[in-house]
């Protein structure tokens, strides 16, 4: 098991989450509230040669008079995959935007991501167990939320439609648009019926909601 962690966290009660989950694996840990000194914390650890070997991290940290270098998790673990790059790192947050998650592992390689809420203790333990064996974790709900959702390939002409009222078109005028540019089906009937599957097949129950769905996930 992990031998010496470091858990960013600002809030008190989600601090209390993160030291219950690493005491009850009996992982000796430190706790701080910034970024920045999250960063010098690791920093003094490789120079001491007694490096951390795991890092459990928040995205959002509160500005306060404490004057800061780093303000966010992302910029955090941007900066540690610099001065140590094979350091294992949870994200625990409530952020629950697959894209933004997505891109902390694709693009900044986090371990594991698990989401504040209910249960939460248990969730930070499994995750910490899973990524000690090399294994990437999710928490479940957000995994198989993205499972679904995913499951679901917008056609060129489904991102057409939802650009257009992305744009302020309104709906009455998509029909003469898409006639115009001689793209079919141009009915009315036919936009919405196509609207109304695709935001069954999301769950969102209105075109405002299925923008802001499209803006979140890069569709649009």
């Amino acid at each position: 098991m992990f031998k010496k962690a470091l858990a960013a966290e600002d809030h008190e009660s989600s601090n209390l989450s993160v030291r219950k989950a690493l005491e009850d694996l009996q992982i000796p840990y430190t706790d701080v509230s910034y970024c920045d000194e999250a960063l010098s914390r690791i920093k003094i650890g490789l120079q001491e040669n007694k490096p951390f070997d795991l890092l459990i991290t928040d995205l959002s940290f509160e500005e306060d008079h404490h004057q800061q270098k780093i303000n966010s998790g992302q910029d955090l673990i941007a900066a540690v995959r610099e001065m140590q790059p094979d350091l294992k790192i949870i994200v625990f947050s409530a952020q629950k935007k697959e894209v933004i998650i997505e891109k902390l592992f694709d693009e900044q390689k986090i371990n594991g991501y698990v989401k504040k809420g209910r249960e939460d203790v248990k969730d930070l333990k499994k995750s910490i167990r899973a990524v000690f064996n090399n294994e990437k974790y999710i928490t479940y709900e957000l995994k198989g939320k993205s499972a679904e959702r995913n499951s679901f390939v917008f056609s060129d002409y489904d991102t057409l439609l939802v650009s257009l009222l992305a744009a302020g078109t309104f709906l009455k005028d998509i029909p003469d648009y898409l006639k115009q540019k001689n793209i079919k089906p141009a009915s009315m009937s036919a936009v919405e019926k196509r609207l109304k599957d695709i935001k069954t097949s999301l769950e969102v129950n209105s075109n405002e909601h299925l923008i802001a769905f499209c803006k979140d996930f890069g569709i649009i």
